[in-house]
């Protein structure tokens, strides 16, 4: 009876993880389109700082003040040598991805993020030769193939909104590899990561936005009806985005390297749905089969990334790159949450 219980519980917890997950996720993305599509707010380079500020602020108040995760202490070297890189790729990644998503729909912007895995291989066999199986090959093409009917079929297609889609799954890509060697021997989770990478990233991203958009942002604070109420809602997805680390982190801790998998593909189908119900944005037949073939392509991809690491490795052969075996090595190197709100 009180096993019975405590399964019910596990499942629970599980499902309310998600959910809230979720929540926060399509939350954050549905208020920056609505930032550059209703509120006329143009700027994306100046909404990627401001996100920042806010996961720098966040990230102090949490460890120094609230002591609400212990800090993980990193050599005053390393934050230049090994933090600082990783905070450049992981600005440029979010920047590229609020510019595609001030350009183009959020149910292509989403399904082209779906690209990554298929980046991440190919970058990880040219530039570094790693093996893959080929069932992991295999796995890609019906990824490959919907984003390509997603592509040529999209009704609102734009093509520099596409380039910055694309791009930043090369950034999202390099990040990640990048993160294998420069984060090694450090586990960080997402809110330590928002903690050191966050005022890098202001830094970075503070000089450009003032030279490139601060004359923009001042006219539109003076021809903009109500631009206090629309500052309150821009700072609230900064403060959003900052609150959906915990999100991730509290998923990761509650559910399975394959739920996990899932969940993350029905989230996009979540936040397609949703962003079409919202701003009616056209979508054709052929533009849905091309979005839903490329998230049960990534379904996939999982599914075999996760039955290949639960094989032993054959002698004498390349070991192929494994889905984490832990749920402390699901943590997002570079916070897959501040990659998803963009």
């Amino acid at each position: 009876m009180e096993e019975g219980f405590v399964c019910q519980w596990s499942v629970f917890r599980s499902l309310l993880a998600i959910i809230q997950w979720w929540a926060f996720n399509v939350t954050v993305i549905i208020i920056n389109k609505w930032i550059f599509q209703k509120l006329d707010f143009k700027f994306p380079l100046s909404v990627s700082c401001i996100h920042f500020i806010c996961s720098a602020v966040g990230g102090y108040v949490v460890i120094k003040v609230l002591k609400l995760k212990p800090l993980i202490s990193v050599d005053p070297e390393d934050r230049w040598r090994r933090i600082f890189p990783m905070s450049f790729v992981f600005c440029i990644n979010i920047v590229l991805g609020n510019v595609s998503l001030r350009y183009i729909p959020v149910s292509f912007m989403q399904t082209i993020k779906s690209f990554t895995p298929a980046t991440t291989v190919v970058l990880q066999w040219l530039v570094w030769r790693k093996y893959f199986d080929w069932r992991i090959w295999a796995s890609l093409i019906p990824i490959v193939g919907g984003i390509l009917l997603t592509s040529v079929t999209e009704l609102s297609f734009n093509a520099f909104g596409f380039c910055a889609a694309l791009f930043g799954c090369l950034a999202t890509s390099t990040k990640t590899i990048l993160a294998e060697s420069l984060l090694h021997g450090y586990k960080f989770d997402s809110i330590n990561t928002v903690y050191y990478m966050a005022p890098f990233a202001t830094m970075i991203l503070a000089i450009p936005a003032m030279l490139l958009e601060g004359n923009g942002v001042l006219e539109w604070l003076s021809t903009h009806p109500y631009p206090w109420s629309a500052l309150i809602i821009i700072f609230s997805s900064g403060v959003l985005a900052f609150c959906l680390n915990f999100s991730i982190f509290y998923v990761i801790h509650s559910t399975t390297a394959v739920t996990f998998n899932v969940a993350g593909n029905l989230k996009v189908a979540v936040a397609v749905l949703i962003s079409w119900l919202i701003f009616r944005n056209p979508i054709s037949y052929l533009n849905a089969v091309g979005c839903a073939v490329t998230l049960v392509g990534c379904t996939f991809y999982g599914y075999v990334r996760h039955l290949l690491s639960q094989q032993p490795p054959v002698p004498g052969t390349p070991r192929t790159p494994r889905t984490p075996r832990s749920k402390m090595e699901l943590l997002p190197l570079v916070n897959d949450k501040l990659d998803d709100k963009v």
